[in-house]
């Protein structure tokens, strides 16, 4: 299965998406992501795969972080579908509360890191 299906349709509300980012969004950008920041990984956010838009992606790590926000208390049903297709395509998927990135960013660091080192592990 190709692990970069590319939906020309959701373009223009992926760009939708990077222009109206959520706190938690715009924090976990700049202060840990953004410009190769975490590892020297590059990740790129509201990332089109199939159907579907990813908040963040390191296409290298295969991982998909989610942040969740209010709205999805009324998704979770559609995340994860979403999460099952991406794990199906061979990426993992994080996903953190928007609280949890703007009250407990180290925790969610650490957590990333973690991932990290589990990942080292198995090579």
């Amino acid at each position: 299965m190709r692990k970069n299906i590319y939906n020309k349709n959701l373009r223009e509300y992926s760009k939708e998406l990077r222009n109206n980012s959520t706190l938690g969004e715009i924090i976990l950008w700049k202060r840990v992501l953004r410009a190769k920041s975490f590892h020297n990984y590059q990740f790129n956010r509201q990332f089109i795969i199939g159907n579907y838009i990813v908040d963040f992606v390191c296409r290298k790590l295969m991982l998909v972080i989610e942040i969740d926000g209010y709205s999805h208390q009324f998704t979770q049903k559609r995340d994860i579908q979403k999460d099952k297709y991406l794990n199906e395509l061979g990426y993992h998927v994080i996903r953190f509360t928007e609280a949890e990135v703007r009250h407990k960013l180290d925790d969610v660091v650490w957590s990333l890191e973690k991932f990290l080192e589990n990942l080292h592990e198995k090579d």
